[in-house]
């Protein structure tokens, strides 16, 4: 427990973290993938994907339950963390923009805990700044509690609602490297999201998780 949050840790494959069923109460599950894997949002169509770069040999194929882009996941290059919250909970919203501005403050103080950064996290409090990229990959544009600093994203967040629960899953890169997304895209899409993935993505500290969960409101 950190608080009032349950914290589970789970390793495995990708499409196992994903599917993975979440209880209704606070929790944070923190994901570590064994393989690399290119996770889809819940309605993108698996035409974005180049079917030579994702074929035998290739990364795992994943679609994940909530909406939004692309994302690409390797063995210890990221932080991934899926945040449960209950209906009704104090941090519930019924604003799906609004109901992930809790959670981007959190990260926004684990993000400046580190203390060695000039410019302070930004939390994302309007809609998405490029829908088309969006729909494309997630690092590729901004999206409501989605955190960033100087311009270049370090925090995305895709949510998943049912009447029960928000389950919030949220990615920061301790690594990034744009070409092992765009490599596996369709050259269309690569194009589209190409500058915005290789100039507007910031990386994390090792050490964020542990401020993260500290960060969380009671």
């Amino acid at each position: 427990m950190r608080g009032s949050w349950e914290v589970e840790h789970r390793r495995g494959g990708a499409a196992a973290l994903h599917g993975a069923d979440v209880p209704a109460r606070r929790l944070v599950r923190v994901h570590e993938v064994l393989a690399p894997a290119v996770v889809l949002g819940s309605t993108q169509s698996e035409r974005l994907l180049d079917p030579g770069a994702v074929g035998t040999g290739g990364p795992e194929v994943v679609r994940r339950r909530s909406g939004g882009g692309a994302v690409h996941l390797v063995p210890g290059a990221q932080v991934w963390v899926d945040v449960v919250v209950p209906a009704g909970d104090d941090l519930w919203d019924d604003d799906v923009g609004r109901a992930t501005w809790w959670l981007g403050d959190a990260w926004a103080r684990a993000l400046d805990g580190a203390g060695r950064e000039r410019s302070p996290a930004v939390v994302h409090r309007g809609g998405v700044t490029d829908r088309a990229a969006a729909r494309i990959a997630c690092f590729a544009a901004l999206g409501p509690g989605e955190v960033a600093r100087s311009g270049a994203k370090v925090v995305g967040i895709s949510q998943r609602r049912t009447r029960h629960l928000s389950r919030f899953q949220c990615v920061a890169y301790l690594d990034w490297d744009p070409t092992l997304l765009t490599g596996l895209l369709v050259a269309e899409a690569a194009a589209a999201v190409a500058e915005a993935l290789a100039d507007r993505v910031g990386t994390v500290d090792g050490a964020v998780l542990d401020r993260f969960l500290d960060a969380l409101p009671d």
